[in-house]
């Protein structure tokens, strides 16, 4: 296994649950979202104000491309995708394509919206409730197209990277090593 992808929607707790699999593992963590920011040298809400969601996707997409080549022949690798990523076709046939395995990290809708309000993070398609709950509703058969499916409502940051790695024979590996 040379990377695992996590997958789902805004406040679902990918770069967290992200961060400690790989202070678990010893794997190197990456937020598509930070490397897309690096890249463009701009915030996501500043593409997205600038030059739209489409231009965003395209930036999207290069920086997984970027990040899964790197993880071909780099250390493995723990991958946080953004909210839409694994929704956009090319970006999840990219993801199958490299053969690893995605976990789709869920929570109630009224749970995501509490945790994204709470979140000080700003999200260019965070709106009003509605909108919120309506998105959710229309990327979720997306989601569940992930090998795994993790529910992470009033579930501990811990609780969830031990479902994840007893899921995936992954408890007691060495650091960096594939079991």
């Amino acid at each position: 296994m040379r990377a695992l992808v996590l997958v789902g929607f805004m406040g679902a707790g990918k770069t967290s649950v992200g961060r400690a699999l790989s202070t678990q593992l010893g794997w190197r963590f990456e937020d598509l979202d930070d490397r897309v920011q690096a890249r463009e040298g701009r915030t996501v809400p500043e593409i997205f104000r600038d030059a739209g969601e489409a231009e965003f996707r395209r930036a999207e997409h290069a920086a997984l491309r970027e990040l899964l080549a790197e993880a071909e022949n780099g250390p493995p690798l723990i991958l946080a995708l953004g909210g839409g990523a694994f929704i956009q076709a090319e970006n999840a046939a990219l993801v199958k394509g490299f053969e690893t395995p995605t976990v789709f990290l869920d929570a109630p809708p009224e749970e995501l919206w509490r945790r994204c309000t709470a979140d000080p993070v700003a999200r260019p398609l965070r709106r009003d409730q509605r909108e919120f709950r309506d998105l959710y509703d229309l990327r979720k058969p997306r989601y569940q197209q992930a090998q795994l499916c993790i529910q992470t409502g009033s579930r501990t940051v811990g609780e969830v990277v031990n479902e994840i790695l007893e899921s995936l024979s992954l408890r007691g590996a060495a650091p960096g090593k594939e079991r």
